[in-house]
């Protein structure tokens, strides 16, 4: 068990901490995008209802009611899910931390794409579903590393990124931009009284 010390407030705002501690008793099995999509799914369907069944995750993800089918028996067989026919479908514990971190990703990755390019929602929720299956674990850290950096950051901020939406519609830089650069650093070049 790792001391609660190692696990910054990041990783524990996105779910990460108990997953990685528990990351020595993971199941073996590996799971494709799709058979991700479908623990996210029943997770948020069930965070959202209480509940999920064969027919809400076919409507959530625009699919046959014979492809959920196939995709919960291997969830079932792989230990992440609780199913039988016509019964509502849980979760395992660690089919549930699975769901939690790819939601946490999920989210992650959405957030870096709204608040730090500032793109539109709908574009960026699509991009990060795919994203969230391909990134490593030290890309996600570093990506909200990032994202939380933006937002204590003295020279970041809101108004670091909007001089950065700036630049991405216009193809310059503003003019805060321009006074930022030009301002002598104290720091480096400190002026002495002769």
């Amino acid at each position: 068990m790792r001391d609660d010390d190692e696990f910054p407030d990041w990783r524990i705002r996105y779910g990460w901490a108990e997953l990685m501690t528990d990351s020595n008793d993971k199941n073996d099995s590996t799971l494709s995008a799709s058979q991700e999509d479908y623990l996210e799914a029943i997770y948020e369907v069930v965070e959202a209802k209480g509940a999920v069944r064969s027919k809400d995750l076919a409507k959530r993800l625009n699919v046959g009611a014979s492809s959920v089918t196939g995709a919960l028996r291997v969830l079932s067989e792989k230990g992440f899910i609780n199913y039988a026919p016509y019964d509502v479908i849980t979760l395992t514990k660690q089919g549930r931390l699975i769901a939690s971190d790819i939601s946490s990703r999920h989210e992650a990755i959405l957030e870096f794409f709204v608040k730090v390019l500032g793109l539109p929602k709908n574009e960026a929720g699509e991009v990060a579903c795919k994203m969230e299956h391909m990134l490593s674990p030290s890309i996600m850290l570093r990506l909200t590393q990032f994202v939380d950096f933006t937002s204590v950051c003295p020279r970041g901020g809101q108004n670091w990124l909007d001089s950065f939406r700036y630049y991405c519609q216009h193809g310059t830089l503003n003019e805060d931009c321009a006074e930022c650069f030009s301002e002598p650093d104290q720091d480096k070049n400190p002026q002495q009284d002769s």
